[in-house]
Order: C-alpha cells, then sequence, then structure tokens
C-alpha cells in the first residue's frame, strides 16, 4: 500500500503506531492524538478500519487493542500469528507455513473455507524469560 494513498487522519493514526512499543488501545490513540485535531473515538476507528483493511493494522482481541503491522509488503499470506508477552507487553508478529497448511488442511477437511487466520498466543518472551532466571 502506498502510504500517499492514506488520509491524513490514517496517517496520523498508522504513525502513532509505528512509534508505540506496545499495542495501543483506541482511547490510548486518541489521547496520543488530541493534539493533531482529534477529538472523538469515531476519528480513530474509522481511521483503524481502513487501515486494517490495506493491511497495515492488526487488530489484537484478546487485548481489544492495535498494531502496525509487521509485514505489510507481504499480506497475500492471510495469517498473521502473534505472540504476546504477559510481563512487558511487547508482541510478535509472525506466519508460519506448516501452521498455514494444518489450518488449510484443516478448513478443507470441514468443508470451510478460510478467508484468513489470527492466532494470538500468550505467555513470556524470550526477554522477560531471560531476567526470570
Amino acid at each position: 500500500m502506498d502510504h500517499t494513498k492514506l488520509t491524513k487522519q490514517q496517517t496520523l493514526v498508522l504513525d502513532a503506531l509505528l512509534r508505540a512499543n506496545e499495542p495501543a488501545s483506541a482511547y490510548e490513540l486518541l489521547e496520543r492524538l488530541r493534539d493533531e485535531g482529534f477529538r472523538a473515538p469515531p476519528q480513530i476507528y474509522r481511521a483503524l478500519d481502513k487501515l486494517i483493511g490495506h493491511g497495515l493494522v492488526h487488530k489484537l482481541d484478546s487485548l481489544n487493542a492495535f498494531v502496525a503491522c509487521a509485514h505489510p509488503h507481504e499480506h497475500e499470506h492471510g495469517q498473521a500469528i502473534f505472540a504476546i508477552c504477559d510481563h512487558c507487553g511487547s508482541v510478535e508478529e509472525f506466519s508460519d507455513r506448516t501452521v498455514e497448511r494444518g489450518l488449510k488442511g484443516c478448513s478443507t477437511e470441514h468443508a470451510f473455507k478460510m478467508a484468513k487466520t489470527t492466532i494470538e498466543m500468550h505467555g513470556t518472551c524470550k526477554n522477560c524469560l531471560s531476567t526470570q532466571r
């Protein structure tokens, strides 16, 4: 997606997510962007919906928060896996061909046409594990 095709509000929301060190809720984004003219949650939600549609942002349902896509140019894979650290809040995004093949096989076996998959794993990241030892 060419970032020049984004509206000013979409660009501001995306930039705020790219600068964030952790997932952000819509209300956290609203607070961060008040000085940029954002006044109400619907402004944030509209921008987020468009950014999600463009494959630039993901919603983490278990956290009710949003993150910028780590691989915006690779969205033909239709799969995103998130490793969410319950200690420090870090989020790592990746995809895995073996998991994708397994899910496609399961989908086919159950006569279900899968459009996309988002997996959220909660646990402890390697940095937190190393400090717990």
